[in-house]
């Protein structure tokens, strides 16, 4: 085949021209990004060797994230002594000093009148029950009683704080930055960079769910390392998941031999071109992805049992279990970092400002049994001794009540839990105060639980920085020591 792309634009145009060609395709997935990556990594750094730091106790994790703000004390720290003084101000209980301006400083207290139209922080009682769960006699509220009967696998840290008191702490809870600093690659595409991929028919990193404050990851590491956005729809899982314009299957793979022959004869001049062979890969990528993204989002041949203990059969569990099962599915194939959220609307569904108890009950109906099904599946496979669960949200609610039913931001104290790779399951890490106001034991900030999950999977966050980017001491995170096997 005599050709000559040198004539007319240059080789790289050329090539670049007929991807164009291909319309919105599959293309723009896996391709756009590698030439984005290209154009940056013409700068003085590249990508690890995609090798451990050091022995890893973990190879993937699954991010599940609660939109909006769950209550930690409806949750997993469950707190009587709401129901003890409810009604009462803050200032008329034993516990006064959660009130004091050193412990305040950015805090948003919420306050309602009283009868004399004098401002009072009043105290809303737990709107659910509790029990405990498991040898390790954890208390975790009625609305969770599936995850409850997994407690012994579970890590429970519920010393979380954070500093954003607004929804951009989702923002903060990934990234460690305040939504208003300039933005920082997230905790997934640091994975990414750090270990690269484990499969060549499938993304390292992958998004389900709704996401409004910052729809990217990569940021100064390139738009290689964003997430690619995977919805559970069989006929239609990527927005760019078809070609353009209707063709056959061999129409299609003559498309993407033509762009192979092209490149060929590129690397054939210019054999030392590293990007070039990047390309190529991630064209190969782009279209065994097309096979290899519905085969995996097809639960038919899953059993009834596993749907069952998804919740696949039950109406207010499916669309969150169908998620989770997809996920099962992605690890086995695998994927690195699958990040699941949960929680619709801008702020999210979990942010119950009003009617707390009809909210969150409905929503952790949603959730609890998929997630407690997602655990039970990974581990009688045998994948859960390598893959990290993360139960997350961005902060808890406030003790005192807004307005008449429901709780505000509360970014001072929440909880957070971790099972799977290198957890040591049944522990309880950290307290909050009898009100569940401050962190005050053992409390961590939520790059705390990025240095622990970088850790596991066998890397060193200080090791990953970037020439040139400055980043704060507090965006590394301390390895939470007592919660890892």
């Amino acid at each position: 085949m005599n050709m000559d792309l040198s004539s007319g634009l240059s080789q790289a145009q050329s090539r670049r021209h007929f991807l164009g060609s291909l319309g919105s395709g599959l293309t723009g997935v896996a391709l756009q990004a590698m030439l984005a990556r290209e154009a940056v990594g013409a700068g003085t750094w590249a990508p690890p060797d995609g090798l451990p730091m050091h022995a890893p106790k973990a190879k993937r994790v699954i991010w599940l994230f609660m939109r909006g703000g769950v209550s930690h004390m409806e949750s997993f720290d469950p707190k009587p002594m709401l129901n003890r003084y409810a009604g009462k101000s803050i200032e008329e209980t034993p516990f006064k000093e959660v009130l004091s301006p050193e412990k305040l400083k950015n805090v948003r207290v919420v306050v309602v009148n009283d009868a004399n139209g004098q401002q009072r922080n009043v105290i809303y009682p737990m709107q659910t029950g509790y029990k405990r769960y498991g040898q390790c006699g954890v208390e975790i509220s009625d609305w969770f009683p599936h995850i409850g009967s997994c407690a012994d696998e579970i890590a429970f840290v519920r010393s979380m704080w954070t500093t954003d008191n607004n929804h951009g702490a989702q923002v903060q809870f990934a990234s460690g930055r305040h939504m208003l600093e300039p933005r920082v690659p997230t905790l997934g595409a640091w994975v990414n960079y750090g270990l690269g991929t484990m499969t060549d028919d499938l993304p390292s990193f992958i998004n389900m769910g709704p996401r409004y404050f910052d729809t990217r990851d990569g940021h100064y590491l390139g738009p290689a390392y964003d997430a690619v956005n995977l919805k559970v729809d069989p006929k239609n899982p990527l927005s760019f998941a078809k070609p353009e314009a209707e063709m056959t299957g061999p129409e299609q793979a003559a498309q993407f031999g033509m762009i192979h022959r092209l490149n060929q004869l590129t690397a054939q001049q210019y054999p030392g071109d590293r990007a070039l062979l990047a390309r190529m890969k991630s064209y190969d990528l782009a279209y065994r992805m097309q096979t290899a993204v519905p085969e995996t989002l097809n639960l038919e041949d899953e059993s009834a049992e596993t749907q069952r203990l998804y919740g696949l059969d039950q109406k207010a569990t499916e669309p969150f279990a169908r998620q989770l099962l997809v996920a099962r599915r992605l690890v086995e194939r695998g994927v690195r970092f699958i990040q699941i959220q949960h929680g619709d609307g801008a702020a999210g569904a979990w942010d119950s400002h009003s009617g707390l108890r009809s909210s969150h009950s409905k929503l952790a109906e949603q959730v609890d049994k998929p997630i407690s099904g997602l655990l039970k599946d990974l581990k009688q496979r045998g994948l859960l001794e390598d893959t990290l669960v993360v139960f997350a949200t961005e902060f808890g609610r406030t003790p005192g009540t807004q307005g008449s039913d429901g709780r505000d931001h509360h970014p001072f104290a929440f909880s957070v839990w971790m099972a799977g790779g290198g957890i040591k399951g049944g522990t309880i890490h950290g307290a909050s105060d009898e009100l569940g106001f401050h962190a005050v034991e053992h409390p961590h900030y939520v790059t705390d639980i990025h240095a622990t999950i970088l850790h596991l999977l066998g890397l060193n966050p200080h090791r990953l920085e970037i020439p040139g980017r400055k980043r704060l001491e507090r965006d590394f995170g301390k390895v939470i020591r007592e919660i890892v096997a």
